[in-house]
């Protein structure tokens, strides 16, 4: 120690006997002998540092790492309860305790007020007294340090899953993006222009359309292109289960409403609260489930099964079939009240026959993605194979392709192109061309003029709608030498 800290009354205790556990304690007092009781009472089991002035400890809470603060009230130049006010500036988190010979409670009020210390105590002391004092007090100090570590890990966590979350659904909001609808046949145009302008809004919505035509994926493109693409999108396929549980999935139930509901539920539509529910194939409903849901639409008011009071909540409903409901309104099997609330606007998906121009950009896109998944590394498909693929009729529409490419490429083994004998059997097989009749065939009977027919009109619709071969091969998802290929043998200039 030098002359100059035993000048100012600083003295450093280096009892340590194991470096990594004992606890720093800082005493502060303007009598020696105080100071020299503390270091026989305390010194065996913890680091100590003394100081016989409020500004020579400040200085030392400044340089140590402090755990307990045990300080005398009554000093010359700063007072224990002021002393201790500009510790906690320097180290919060140390615990502090209050020396006094003095029984002036309106001093000991303030101190525990604004010096916010754990305990005061008197002069004079017990020795066993102050170390089951400093005992409680450092393990009220590794509670609060654990404690506060505890609260930084929590926190850290916490702000890790909130960047997960948002990831997610950024990448949710990127899979059913509009762009990640494929097409762009006429058909489809008008259909992505409707439903842009819809997304912005709370309209109901009907989506009809042939089963494997994409209603589903419609639905949440509309959803998360919306006000309502942070809350929750919940679906229903309302063929998939009786009236009875559908009423119960969809509004919930009392515990005890029916045989085997042990608890209370809650139904799809509070679940998606302030979100969109979408329920598919709405038409397969019957009367009863169609009187609850018009309530819905109407009110805003759903009741669990079981229940007497009528919760409300907020949802967008969108609802998807493949039937025609205008003729079951006709029949009187769908209500024509619900059918309006349904049918604020309607999307009408094309079939996929009625679209084939996309029939290449879309199984390029299937190929890219089933390839990846079993990893194989098919290119694309032979001129033959494409003209199969576009000239059949699809009667299962988006889904049939995708199985379809999906089915050749787990069979494919090494092969990088995709070829017409590894379609299925009945794509391979001679269909009648649209327009025929009977037994009368028309000019282009045979079905490679009527596929090359086809190819004209796409190639010629590609360079119109880009302005350029390249642009327009990127368009039909084929290499440019390809489509330069092409159009030579089809005669187009």
């Amino acid at each position: 120690m030098s002359d100059a800290d035993k000048g100012a009354g600083l003295e450093i205790e280096g009892a340590r006997r194991d470096p990594g556990t004992p606890y720093g304690i800082l005493l502060v007092d303007d009598e020696p002998a105080i100071l020299e009781s503390l270091k026989l009472t305390l010194g065996d089991d913890y680091r100590l540092y003394t100081a016989s002035s409020g500004e020579a400890g400040l200085g030392i809470l400044d340089r140590e790492e402090i755990a307990l603060v045990i300080a005398d009230q009554v000093m010359p130049t700063m007072s224990g309860v002021e002393f201790l006010e500009k510790a906690i500036e320097r180290k919060p988190r140390a615990i502090r305790m209050l020396l006094t010979g003095y029984s002036d409670l309106g001093s000991l009020a303030r101190a525990i007020n604004e010096g916010r210390i754990y305990r005061y105590l008197t002069k004079p002391w017990e020795p066993d007294e102050i170390r089951l004092n400093v005992k409680r007090a450092l393990e009220a100090y590794e509670l609060a340090t654990e404690n506060t570590q505890l609260s930084a890990a929590l926190a850290d966590a916490n702000e890790r899953l909130r960047a997960e979350n948002l990831y997610l659904r950024r990448q949710v909001e990127r899979r059913y993006a509009f762009d990640q609808i494929i097409g762009s046949s006429p058909a489809m145009e008008r259909m992505f222009e409707v439903m842009e302008k819809v997304a912005e809004t709370d309209a109901s919505v009907l989506i009809t359309g042939e089963t494997g035509s994409g209603k589903d994926l419609v639905a949440r493109a509309i959803h998360y292109s919306g006000p309502r693409k942070d809350r929750r999108f919940v679906a229903q396929n309302c063929a998939a289960l009786p009236d009875t549980l559908l009423e119960s999935e969809l509004f919930g139930h009392k515990r005890g409403a029916f045989t085997g509901a042990h608890a209370d539920k809650k139904g799809l539509f509070e679940v998606a609260h302030n979100g969109t529910i979408f329920l598919d194939e709405v038409g397969e409903t019957h009367p009863g489930m169609q009187v609850r849901l018009l309530r819905v639409l109407q009110d805003g008011e759903i009741r669990p099964l079981g229940s007497s009071k009528t919760r409300t909540v907020d949802v967008r409903v969108i609802a998807a079939t493949n039937r025609n409901l205008r003729d079951d309104v006709a029949t009187g099997r769908f209500r024509e009240d619900l059918y309006y609330r349904l049918r604020v606007v309607e999307i009408e998906l094309p079939p996929l026959r009625e679209r084939r121009s996309d029939i290449p950009l879309l199984a390029h896109h299937f190929l890219d993605f089933a390839s990846h998944k079993m990893g194989r590394k098919i290119h694309g498909f032979t001129n033959a194979a494409m003209d199969r693929l576009v000239a059949y009729e699809w009667s299962g529409n988006v889904r049939e392709l995708a199985n379809e490419v999906e089915r050749i490429v787990a069979l494919a083994g090494d092969t990088d192109t995709i070829a017409e004998d590894m379609l299925s059997e009945h794509l391979r097989r001679p269909a009648a061309p649209a327009g025929a009749a009977g037994g009368a065939a028309p000019e282009e009977a045979s079905l490679n003029r009527a596929v090359d027919a086809l190819k004209r009109r796409m190639i010629q619709d590609a360079i119109e709608q880009t302005g350029s071969k390249t642009r327009a091969a990127e368009h039909l998802g084929i290499p440019r030498q390809s489509l330069q290929k092409m159009m030579k043998r089809l005669g187009l200039p």
